[in-house]
């Protein structure tokens, strides 16, 4: 009897188990062929777009995403967006605000209150300022009190901003925090076909926490199935996205099919892939401090920049020539991917190994240099006999900006011996998967 039980036992977990990994298998599949469509589209240009000399915005968004209570962040950006543009003489003025969502930790009411605290004593009374939810504020279920308690606008608005809309769309929590109910999907494509009937040539702004899903950089594991239909068809639409963390300076970050889909960074940390298992957070990765700014005209043309306010410095500039025209739009993976380099070491590249302070051994070596940025390196260490001791593929840390141009990462405590000579072989992966030739480097260990 108890042979029978336990026969019976087995062939249920062996169906769950069999199950789970058919759920899993037809998600690759459907996820392989989502991104077919966004992977081939669009057509190979002889250049990317330059922004014109003679653009001149009629409005000027900023938005930021996923403080997660790093307020101090929050109102620095606030700050650094008037103090960039009180004075711009091509077009002075910040006319928007827009808070991308997860201000919050587990959506508790404090943590409303300190975040509106700091944010509205930042922007000033003449800027709209809208924000609208994340996931991480659905984990409460009262999160539509807590809204309406603690900001002048419904959680879904449209607000109109120098003639041009601006959708804020919250949504309403559906089976699970990543997930919006039908009501809520219908108010959002109701919004935009209104907003569609008086756009007169002019893009339609949509701020949402989720990327659209197989869009962005990290969309493939962070996003929602569902806003892809609403958006699908409309070229005039451009929507700012947050909730994965993955950096604003890879160039994946911005991705254009039938609509434009820009994910904006974060400003509390960083999260990024490795051979596309993500949840990876290197050295530097709690710097995060990025926003968006936006800046459009009444013909069509935008400009999107990102800024990274812990160095005071621009890290992208992204032209679009006329939102109602995807047969020109420029920043498809097809097209990007053909404009991506593989990465080149310098001629002088050389290696070193050095302990920490806390003893750990850092190998170092000169950075490669590609089209867009350096994703990875693939980093593999002899000894004098050529056996392989040490390997591993490490982030390249291009999301903090700064004048370091060398690669540094910690490889262990044991792995080297003081006074040894070895040789590192490393190869260089840019966003685009293009590679560089692998260079073989030796050393002594310091």
């Amino acid at each position: 009897m108890m042979k029978k039980v336990l026969k019976t036992i087995g062939k249920v977990v062996g169906w769950f188990f069999a199950g789970i990994f058919g759920i899993l298998a037809l998600l690759c599949v459907i996820t392989l062929c989502w991104a077919i469509g966004p992977w081939t589209a669009g057509t190979v240009t002889d250049a990317l777009p330059t922004v014109p000399q003679d653009f001149v915005p009629t409005v000027r968004l900023i938005a930021f995403t996923d403080p997660h209570n790093m307020n101090d962040r929050v109102a620095g950006i606030v700050d650094k967006a008037y103090e960039l543009y009180d004075n711009d003489p091509v077009y002075p003025g910040v006319d928007g605000i827009f808070g991308i969502g997860d201000f919050t930790s587990v959506g508790l009411e404090g943590d409303y209150a300190n975040y509106t605290e700091v944010l509205f004593s930042h922007v000033r009374s003449e800027t709209p300022c809208i924000n609208v939810l994340g996931n991480h504020e659905f984990k409460v279920d009262y999160y539509d009190e807590l809204f309406v308690k603690y900001f002048p606008h419904e959680p879904d608005t449209v607000t109109d901003i120098k003639g041009f809309t601006c959708i804020g769309f919250s949504g309403d929590r559906g089976l699970t925090e990543w997930t919006f109910t039908p009501a809520s999907l219908k108010w959002l494509s109701d919004a935009i076909d209104d907003a569609e009937a008086t756009a007169d040539g002019k893009p339609i702004f949509v701020f949402a926490h989720p990327h659209p899903f197989g869009t962005v950089y990290g969309s493939t594991v962070w996003n929602d199935f569902q806003l892809n239909p609403i958006y699908a068809g409309k070229s005039n639409i451009i929507t700012f996205t947050g909730h994965s963390h993955f950096p604003m300076n890879d160039p994946r970050s911005i991705n254009q099919n039938t609509y434009t889909v820009v994910g904006c960074g974060a400003c509390r940390a960083f999260e990024l892939d490795i051979n596309g298992i993500v949840g990876q957070h290197p050295d530097g990765y709690d710097t995060a401090y990025e926003m968006c700014v936006i800046e459009a005209n009444d013909t069509g043309s935008v400009r999107i920049r990102g800024y990274d306010v812990n160095s005071d410095t621009y890290f992208c500039d992204y032209f679009i020539e006329n939102v109602n025209d995807r047969s020109t739009f420029a920043y498809t993976y097809k097209n990007m991917k053909a404009h991506d380099t593989a990465p080149v070491f310098p001629e002088n590249t050389a290696a070193k190994a050095f302990r920490s302070e806390n003893g750990e051994w850092v190998i170092s070596f000169s950075e490669a240099h590609s089209g867009f940025i350096v994703h990875e390196y693939k980093v593999t260490i002899r000894d004098e006999k050529d056996k392989k001791i040490f390997s591993k593929n490490f982030i390249n840390d291009y999301y903090v900006i700064d004048n370091d141009d060398t690669a540094d990462f910690r490889i262990g405590t044991d792995t080297l011996e003081s006074g040894r000579s070895y040789t590192l072989e490393v190869r260089a992966e840019s966003a685009y998967h293009k590679y560089s030739d692998t260079i073989k480097l030796p050393f002594t260990a310091q």
